[in-house]
């Protein structure tokens, strides 16, 4: 949280000539950026991937967990953006993001906070349960719930 807050106000105060050695790193066309991220998810990959077994012992917990609390906080989310004046489309992609889990940013947060945290769990809670489900049950119930606060 501290690296992404420095970065929020580096980012903030830096000027075109600061940004301009660094812009081929972020270029689509040079590949740079889509090179180094690909490597890094790869290596998270391959650490899941050697304690793939653990899952069961957690499984149904980890999937119960990975679908119940972003219900929640979808919900939650979408009734905070109705109480804020969201139009129901609005309240609905507030409560998408809310009941997201950041689905490239949790992993290496929780492994870089909690370095003895399996990454098999969080990898697979964030790509594996929770991204399907907010795709196929989870957008459309908050925005019914959404047009339902709206009403």
């Amino acid at each position: 949280m501290v690296l992404l807050m420095g970065g929020l106000v580096v980012g903030y105060l830096m000027r075109d000539t600061h940004w301009t050695p660094i812009a081929p790193f972020f270029d689509a066309k040079a590949g740079a950026f889509k090179a180094v991220f690909t490597i890094f998810m790869l290596e998270m990959d391959l650490l899941a991937g050697e304690r793939l077994g653990d899952l069961r012992r957690v499984g149904l917990f980890l999937v119960g967990f990975a679908t119940l609390v972003p219900v929640l906080f979808g919900v939650t989310g979408t009734w905070f953006g109705h109480l804020a004046g969201l139009s129901p489309g609005g309240a609905a992609v507030l409560g998408t993001m809310a009941a997201s889990a950041s689905y490239i940013a949790a992993p290496p947060a929780v492994r870089v906070t909690l370095p003895e945290a399996n990454p098999t769990y969080s990898l697979t809670a964030a790509l594996a349960v929770t991204f399907p489900f907010n795709l196929i049950l989870g957008i459309p119930l908050y925005l019914r719930t959404a047009i339902w606060l709206s009403a």
